[in-house]
């Protein structure tokens, strides 16, 4: 057991949801490997209902690193981020730090931040 003074914790605020339909998924990586939407690889998963568009959540008990994490608004449930037939995705989706996302999700790197003894807040606007 990893004692209290070892731990920190995250504090998230995640908003812009479509509408309080179907899940906020959430994935917290320690890790590149298998960012952004390897649900098996990553250090902690979540899902939550929307309210009023938004969610709030802490996760406690993280040992000190670097973590990023990436959130998709799950409005059908299906369990992965929908998408249109050439591949654009047609539900919202957000990432640590907010980087700019292209035609491809952000490297872990720039979606990355550091956790030390101090909580740290992490604001994800969904696009």
């Amino acid at each position: 057991m990893v004692s209290a003074q070892t731990t920190s914790s995250i504090q998230i605020q995640i908003q812009g949801a479509s509408s309080d339909k179907g899940m906020i998924r959430v994935l917290l990586f320690s890790g590149g490997k298998g960012f952004p939407d390897q649900v098996g690889q990553a250090a902690k998963s979540f899902s939550l209902p929307p309210k009023n568009q938004q969610v709030a959540f802490t996760i406690n008990d993280l040992a000190p690193g670097t973590y990023a994490l990436a959130v998709i608004h799950d409005q059908d449930s299906n369990g992965k981020l929908s998408s249109n037939a050439v591949g654009y995705p047609i539900e919202k989706f957000g990432f640590s730090n907010n980087p700019k996302v292209y035609f491809s999700p952000p490297s872990f790197e720039k979606a990355a931040f550091p956790l030390g003894k101090t909580p740290v807040k992490v604001s994800i606007s969904l696009r």
